[in-house]
């Protein structure tokens, strides 16, 4: 790999590295506003605890599931008419960022369900004992109790989205991993595919080390 072609691809290279954090960056935000309550819900509408409901924990479940069930490349592909509906085009990181949003919903309202588990039942018990409503018990007790878990579970689904964000590169969604179909693959110029390789591995490095430090910082358990 030569120094003239790095310098060469650099333009197209920052560009598309622009566009997989702006992709990323859509995306992770809309997970985490609604992701975040899907996942409360299918925790506390749970058996034996406060918000009990079968009907709501039963179908948040079920939608979930099935989002979470299906391959990322065909939801891209199954959400290509509601992409044209909201973003008005079907190609580039903008249209991209609408399947990568409903991938990562599900994804981390998962996380978040699972780190509420792991908050001591006797804190929730002892919080009900005294009288404190479901709004103070999420936001004083559960929240608090589980922030690390959710840290964590941030960066597992920024790490995933990124990862999406590349197979979005099929259909022309733009990124790094739009870069390395066009130009590298379907031009067998394997300069470009290791040189993205290698963004990929040390963008996905500095976050999940920024993950854990803030991880670390948060608990203070």
């Amino acid at each position: 790999m030569s120094l003239d072609a790095i310098m060469t691809l650099l333009p197209d290279l920052n560009k598309a590295f622009i566009e997989t954090i702006y992709m990323v960056g859509i995306s992770l935000s809309i997970s985490l506003v609604v992701g975040l309550p899907i996942g409360i819900l299918l925790f506390v509408t749970d058996r034996d605890l406060f918000l009990e409901s079968r009907v709501v924990k039963e179908g948040l479940g079920f939608f979930v599931n099935i989002v979470r069930s299906i391959p990322y490349i065909i939801l891209l592909v199954a959400l290509l008419p509601l992409t044209q509906l909201i973003t008005g085009t079907t190609i580039g990181p903008t249209a991209a960022s609408v399947s990568l949003s409903v991938a990562a919903i599900p994804f981390f309202a998962r996380i978040v369900e699972t780190s509420l588990r792991e908050v001591d039942k006797g804190v929730i018990e002892a919080s009900i004992a005294v009288g404190a409503s479901p709004w103070m018990i999420i936001k004083d007790v559960l929240l608090p109790e589980a922030k690390p878990g959710i840290v964590q579970g941030v960066t597992i689904t920024t790490i995933s989205l990124i990862g999406y964000s590349a197979m979005a590169g099929i259909v022309g969604g733009g990124g790094v991993g739009d870069l390395a179909i066009r130009f590298g693959y379907y031009r067998y110029d394997n300069t470009i595919m290791i040189t993205t390789v290698i963004v990929l591995i040390c963008l996905v490095q500095i976050i999940q080390f920024a993950g854990d430090k803030l991880a670390r910082v948060v608990d203070k358990r």
